[in-house]
């Protein structure tokens, strides 16, 4: 049987092999295949895309030097032979348990691979390289929702892996958290609960957790797949995912996400490091870099003062259905430019990557017509925000590009509207609710009031807000029309900083009868659901301690709890319900 020639063969239709096959062939190599044991790709759109060759349900048994060359015996009987061989899906070894304590009873939620994993699943993947990127890419194919939380420097992925997980996101179809791990997890109602280590990403029920990143060193990899080798390393490449740790005598092991500069460098030094590319000028630059991360619209900007603005954003793909209370993540690049004087302290590579930031979702209250808004009748999503001034000890990244944005412009938004701060314990449609917030804490009680009113509620509805001066109530003239329409809705305002109103914080107004004498309703433990939001000193979280919250400041929980009330903690709900992710 005659022997077919090639300049490279990739074993392996994985992100690291395909991005391999697609930086060699942009450089000029004629003759690159691709094997794959499988009956598909993965991603798959990257094969027509990149016009990619990919021989499908075919696997190499056998291996052997021919000096300059690799002769390679397949699976179907056929002998191939190349200058270069690439294997891009030998596992390394054995997948070592999830680094973290996994709660009893989870341990068919919480694994190393996808068996398991059925449609509809919310995931959450962790990992570092390839490996991660073609989990990610299976779960969509298989109908999963998935949240990638990826450890390690996004630019050390491979080409393509960079680039789906950019599409991916653009397109909302990815959450991706960056540089960061559960650091504990927890059981929630059956289901397991990510405590992430970073305070910025807030606590996520999943259905599934898989990791995809600690592996045990496996001597021989060829082994665990059968092949035969008798090869030197000089041709024959073994494509090391990030956290893999293994070496072979018959092979060159080279990091997955720079392949091609390794295999250039042996064999192909004549061609180009990687594809040839133009200098882009700024505009230009800026524009593509947009087209690339931005995949939402701001929709409306309006500004309650100079540094206070409400603004809807409206997604390119899915929808916008989200419960009242939860939160979703806005984006900018680092290229857009400040308001202000800060100056960002960024690496060049970091210069070209998104800020993002969640915040809770507001609600517009009343539609064009007057008439209380339905969330389900629009794909927009209302922001509530503040400018963050610049300091000696901090220079905010997102706000101030974000005030030189208006209607029309693009913004990123993140796929995964999240939260468990919703009113799923508000059961009794005669319960008083008490909404207490700080500044723009009060978003998701707009939407609270919104969606109470709108499933009839009838017991009484008092929103809270402290803020500096009066002009830092955004939506006062909103709140004073439902008070208007609502017998049962009462609005207290608390400037703290106006000459010609007492300074009342919210802490004072909850430990005095201040609430009771302006609305008449009596704030009772037995009849009442508090929530919070905001300052997190004005709501100071309790830590638990034998059972018994301690305080480390007197914030408003502190003293809802001196009048009978139970703060929410995890497996055992209360009366008094806070959002944490500040």
């Amino acid at each position: 049987m005659a022997t077919r020639s090639h300049d490279l063969i990739v074993v392996g239709a994985n992100p690291a092999g395909l991005s391999l096959a697609i930086d060699a062939g942009e450089a000029g190599v004629r003759d690159v295949v691709v094997l794959e044991k499988g009956t598909h790709a993965v991603p798959a759109s990257a094969v027509g895309r990149h016009a990619v060759a990919v021989e499908y349900l075919v696997s190499v048994e056998r291996m052997a030097d021919l000096d300059d060359r690799v002769e390679l015996t397949l699976s179907d009987g056929t002998v191939r032979s190349a200058t270069a061989v690439a294997v891009a899906d030998i596992p390394p070894g054995r997948p070592l348990p999830p680094p973290v304590a996994v709660p009893p009873g989870l341990a068919h939620r919480v694994g190393v691979d996808l068996e398991g994993v059925q449609p509809g699943d919310d995931v959450l993947v962790v990992g570092a390289g390839e490996r991660a990127v073609a989990f990610v890419e299976r779960l969509l194919e298989a109908g999963c929702h998935v949240v990638l939380a990826l450890q390690g420097r996004f630019e050390e992925l491979s080409r393509l892996s960079q680039a789906e997980l950019r599409y991916l996101e653009r397109h909302r179809t990815v959450t991706v958290l960056f540089h960061t791990a559960p650091d504990s997890i927890e059981s929630l109602d059956g289901l397991p609960m990510a405590v992430f280590e970073d305070r910025r990403t807030p606590d996520l029920v999943f259905d599934r957790i898989v990791y995809a990143m600690e592996v045990d060193v496996h001597d021989d990899p060829f082994a665990l797949v059968g092949v035969t080798t008798q090869t030197g390393p000089d041709h024959v490449f073994i494509l090391q995912d990030r956290n893999d740790r293994f070496t072979h005598s018959g092979a060159s092991v080279v990091p997955a996400g720079t392949a091609w500069d390794s295999v250039r460098e042996h064999l192909f030094p004549d061609f180009p490091a990687s594809p040839p590319s133009q200098l882009i000028a700024d505009a230009d630059r800026i524009d593509t870099l947009r087209s690339s991360h931005y995949n939402a619209t701001i929709t409306a900007f309006e500004k309650a003062n100079s540094d206070l603005w409400i603004l809807r954003v409206a997604p390119d793909d899915g929808d916008a259905a989200h419960h009242a209370g939860q939160y979703a993540t806005l984006g900018l690049g680092y290229w857009e430019p400040r308001i202000d004087s800060g100056r960002d302290a960024t690496r060049e590579a970091t210069a070209r990557k998104l800020i993002r930031r969640s915040y809770s979702i507001s609600s517009p209250i009343f539609d064009e017509y007057g008439y209380l808004s339905d969330p389900h009748e629009t794909d927009e999503l209302e922001f509530y925000i503040v400018l963050v001034p610049l300091s000696a000890e901090r220079v905010p990244a997102l706000t101030p590009r974000l005030a030189l944005k208006a209607i029309g412009d693009r913004i990123y938004l993140g796929p995964k509207i999240a939260g468990r701060y919703t009113l799923h314990h508000v059961r009794d449609p005669a319960a008083t609710v008490l909404l207490l917030a700080t500044g723009t804490g009060e978003a998701p009680h707009n939407a609270m009031m919104n969606q109470l009113l709108r499933r009839g509620h009838h017991g009484p509805i008092i929103s809270v807000v402290s803020v500096r001066y009066e002009s830092d109530l955004g939506y006062r003239d909103k709140h004073e029309l439902l008070c208007a329409r609502f017998d049962n809705v009462h609005y207290l305002p608390l400037p703290t900083r106006e000459p010609h109103h007492r300074k009342v914080y919210i802490q004072d107004a909850l430990r005095t009868d201040l609430i009771t004498e302006r609305t008449g309703v009596a704030i009772d433990p037995k009849s009442t659901h508090v929530y919070l939001c905001g300052n997190p000193a004005m709501i100071d979280p309790p830590k638990w301690v034998d059972g018994a919250p301690v305080f480390s400041g007197s914030g408003a929980i502190e003293v809802l709890v001196g009048r009978g009330f139970t703060p929410d903690r995890r497996g055992a709900p209360g009366n008094v319900h806070f959002e944490e992710y500040w």
